[in-house]
Order: structure tokens, then C-alpha cells, then sequence
């Protein structure tokens, strides 16, 4: 190209919704013209996740039951800024995921739930093929930017769905709202409709909808046991790799090798992948991982694979790096595991959020009182007034779990804490123990070291199912495990 070639494409406006940074081909006829011929139609078929759709259908049911009579607007969001220009990969918004099944960006749906039923219509963002300019201009909706893109026919068909452009949304809300009654708003809607629409986009709706959540049908349960499958595999891969990340590698090695995993077997990761070696061990939540491996310390791995329906595991082991427990580490690592099982024990129909968390906090209370730490009794420790075994657990020991690590969290404290436990409710118990370098109150040797155990577990009919007990909790068992899957990389 000529420099007067480039100056003449440079100083062109810019069509509207394209990359700034995008030359001015679409204002070029004779280039527009052959952009718009000679291409075939791409294969696409919706990535949405077999039995998706279906779950959805039932789920908008219980969410029409709640909330008759009224508008209900859930926003996908969109996938934020990352810098500048450049943007992190999307995620749906986990309350949209739960009533679509759809992983669309920008995406709304609209409920106007009745007796009769739900009337339901989802608008999406139009998809630009090879006979709209913005085919190659828009770098956010152009398809020969982004890949093969679905129309509203295929989205549809596949989500069993009404789907509508989401220009059309302002006249779809409108449509829908009826005299009299709210038109409630969830999950992240686009600026300004709102107030549009006098949406109320407080947390009614997303509190309820986050109360419905919590109890799991059998796909969402399927769906929780491939992402511990692969999530325990992950495990396995990740124990390979210690003696490189020993070597000089680092934490990071090891973070790396998990979220290499997940991102293989899954969408990704579901939180961020926390290795701690050594004095790490006892931060709550290391994600930087920047530090080495080592192996006379113990190594705390908290790891969980989200599936591609979004549905995520959330796991925890604490190993040695040399692969055997000095007698300190494996001191702490029984108490905790004897905390652990009296949580797992508590875990059942009719039973409360309170009891696995009183269950878990008496072993520990009792144990660091054994040992000296606490500078009152234990039934002061343990009184409301009192507390002081939480500053070696200052953390909850437990949560539910599904579309979110931490799920359901807008659900009220009624709804959460103070409700029994039903069938189909899937909770993690995680109690730990965390000894940070430079606390004084305890001695030497047990500075630096951090232990957790953590478990997923469904609640059935009869008590409870933990799911994700193909990983071991003993110390003895910890160390055999560590050892199979470093002489057997790759095979689990």
C-alpha cells in the first residue's frame, strides 16, 4: 500500500460499533462489496451443554411459582475490561445461567410468570454475517472476529426458548410489565434499563432466585460430580509436577499445571487456584503464588474445575512437599482431619448450617486447648463472648456449592444458616487450621504451617454423599496417594 493509500483509509469515518482502531475498509464500496461474497454458512450449533435447556425450563417453572404476577428481567452482563481494549472472557452471570442454560454476552431475559404458566423471551445482541459491513469491522459481534455465531432461530431451537433481537428488549419489557404489579431485575442488565423501566434491581429477586438455587436437581448433581471427577484428576497432575516445582518452578509451576487442567476439561478454573507453600500455606486465600516450593514444608492445595455448564468444584488437600509428615505437620494435619470428619458428620436432612460448624469448631477448640494455645478454657473459647481458638480459623468452615464457589450467597441469613439442610443441597466442609510465620502466641515449630481439608458433599434422603472422597483424608493415606501419582504421571 501506498502512503497515499493509507492516509486516504485513515482519514475515512469511522462506521459506528466498530473497532477505532479497525482501517476504514467499510467505507471503501469496491472492498465492501467483496467482503459481502464467497462464503459459505460455518457450523453453528449453540455451545449449550447436553440437558442444559431442559434444567433451565424447569428451573424458570420454580422461579414463575414464586414471583406470579410479576416482571422479572435477568442481565447475562458482559465480559469486563480487562485494560484498555482487551477484555477477560465472558462468564455468565450464575443466576441467567440457571434460568437460560445460555451462555450469551449482553444477553436479557424476560419472565412475566401467571397461572397459566411462565411467558419467557430471551434478547441477545444481533450476530453480523458477511452481508453487514460489520461482518469484519465489529470486533465484539462480527463473525469473522469472533467465530461462528448462532442466530436467533439457533438459539431458540437449541434452548427450547423464545429469542428475540435485543433491540427489541425495550419494547419486550414493556410489553410484559403488568399494571400494578413490580417488574423485578437480576443479575447485570445493561446501563440505563433500569430506569428505563423502573426496574427494581435491588435484591429481592436475586435473593430468592439465589434461595431456589440451593437445592440441586439431578443434572445440576451430575454436573457438580464431573467438575470433582476432573477437579480430583487435577490433583493428580498437579502432585506430578511438585518435585520441578521443588526444583525451582514455584508455586506458580504448580497453579499453572491446575489451571492448564481445568481449562482442558472444563471452562476454566471456578476461582482462582491457590497453592501455598510453607509460610503461604496459612494465608486463606494465596492466589498470587509467587513463591517457592518446599519441601521439608507442607503444601496446601485448594483447586476446583468449573465444567462447561459452569457448575464448579471447590476442593481442598494440604500435602507434604517431601511427601512425608514430619511429626509437627502431621499433628496439626490429624487435628484438622478429626475436625473434618465430626463437620462431614453433621451434614444431613434436618440438620442445620450451625451444627457442622459448632461440630467442627468443638474438635478444634478442644485440641489447641490440649496443646496450650488458649489462653482461656475451651467453653469460654466456644461461648459467643469469646471466640479465641478462631484466630488460628478465623475463616467459616463451609458453603454451599454449584454455580458459584462460594453459591447462594445473596440468599438471606434465614434462608442460609438458619434453615435445616434438604435433600439436593450441596455444601463443602473446610475446616483448617492457620499458624502464620510471625505469630508470637505459638511456638516456633509450629509457625508456617497452614492446614485445610475440604470436601463436597450432597445431602440425600438418608444423610449425605461426599463426592469428592476419591481423595483421601488421612495423613498415612495423603502421603500413599501423593506417592501413586508421582510414579504414575498421567495415568489418573
Amino acid at each position: 500500500m501506498t502512503s497515499t493509500d493509507a492516509t486516504a483509509i485513515r482519514s475515512m469515518p469511522a462506521p459506528l460499533g466498530t473497532d477505532p482502531r479497525l482501517p476504514r475498509l467499510a467505507n471503501i464500496p469496491a472492498f465492501a462489496d467483496y467482503m459481502s461474497q464467497g462464503w459459505g454458512t460455518p457450523d453453528r450449533t449453540p455451545p449449550v451443554v447436553a440437558g442444559a435447556a431442559a434444567a433451565a425450563g424447569e428451573h424458570r417453572a420454580r422461579a414463575s411459582e414464586a414471583f406470579r404476577g410479576q416482571t422479572l428481567v435477568i442481565g447475562a452482563g458482559t465480559a469486563p475490561v480487562r485494560s484498555n481494549d482487551t477484555y477477560y472472557s465472558f462468564r455468565p452471570d450464575s443466576d441467567f445461567y440457571w434460568l437460560t442454560g445460555a451462555p450469551i454476552d449482553g444477553a436479557v431475559l424476560v419472565m412475566a410468570p401467571s397461572a397459566a404458566g411462565h411467558d419467557s423471551v430471551l434478547y441477545i445482541p444481533a450476530p453480523f454475517y458477511a452481508d453487514n459491513p460489520e461482518f469484519f469491522t465489529n470486533a465484539a459481534q462480527g463473525e469473522m472476529w469472533v467465530g461462528s455465531a448462532p442466530d436467533f432461530s439457533d438459539w431458540a431451537e437449541a434452548l427450547a426458548l423464545p429469542v428475540k433481537p435485543l433491540a427489541e428488549l425495550d419494547a419486550g419489557i414493556t410489553a410484559a410489565m403488568r399494571p400494578g404489579s413490580a417488574t423485578l431485575g437480576a443479575g447485570s442488565l445493561p446501563a440505563g434499563l433500569a430506569a428505563r423501566h423502573g426496574i427494581d434491581a435491588g435484591a429481592m429477586l436475586g435473593r430468592e432466585l439465589s434461595t431456589l438455587r440451593m437445592v440441586k436437581d439431578p443434572w445440576e448433581i451430575a454436573q457438580l460430580r464431573e467438575a470433582v471427577d476432573h477437579t480430583v484428576e487435577g490433583f493428580a497432575a498437579v502432585l506430578a509436577e511438585v518435585p520441578t516445582a521443588i526444583s525451582g518452578r514455584g508455586e506458580r509451576w504448580l497453579q499453572g499445571t491446575f489451571d492448564r487442567h481445568a481449562r482442558a476439561y472444563g471452562n476454566g478454573v471456578g476461582y482462582a487456584t491457590i497453592v501455598g507453600s510453607g509460610k503461604h500455606a496459612p494465608t486463606l486465600h494465596w492466589v498470587r503464588c509467587d513463591g517457592p516450593v518446599l519441601e521439608d514444608q507442607v503444601l496446601l492445595l485448594d483447586m476446583g474445575v468449573e465444567t462447561n455448564s459452569f457448575y464448579t468444584a471447590d476442593v481442598t488437600r494440604t500435602f507434604p512437599g517431601s511427601g512425608t509428615f514430619s511429626p509437627i505437620q502431621r499433628q496439626v494435619h490429624d487435628l484438622v482431619e478429626k475436625s473434618h470428619r465430626a463437620g462431614l458428620a453433621q451434614v444431613g436432612p434436618g440438620k442445620y448450617f450451625a451444627d457442622f460448624h459448632q461440630a467442627c469448631m468443638e474438635v478444634i477448640a478442644n485440641g489447641l486447648h490440649d496443646w496450650g494455645l488458649l489462653p482461656v478454657s475451651v467453653d469460654e473459647a466456644l461461648s459467643p463472648k469469646g471466640q479465641h481458638h478462631r484466630r488460628y480459623l478465623v475463616c467459616g468452615v463451609g458453603h454451599h456449592l454449584g454455580l458459584d464457589c462460594h453459591d447462594c450467597a445473596q440468599s438471606s441469613y434465614e434462608s442460609y444458616q438458619g434453615a435445616p439442610m434438604v435433600p439436593g443441597m450441596v455444601l463443602t466442609v473446610e475446616p483448617g487450621l492457620y499458624f502464620h510465620e510471625h505469630d508470637l502466641t505459638v511456638p516456633p515449630e509450629l509457625r508456617g504451617i497452614g492446614v485445610r481439608l475440604e470436601d463436597d458433599t450432597v445431602v440425600t434422603s438418608s444423610g449425605s454423599d461426599v463426592i469428592s472422597d476419591a481423595l483421601p483424608l488421612d495423613a498415612t493415606g495423603i502421603e500413599a496417594w501423593m506417592k501413586l501419582a508421582q510414579q504414575t504421571p498421567g495415568s489418573r
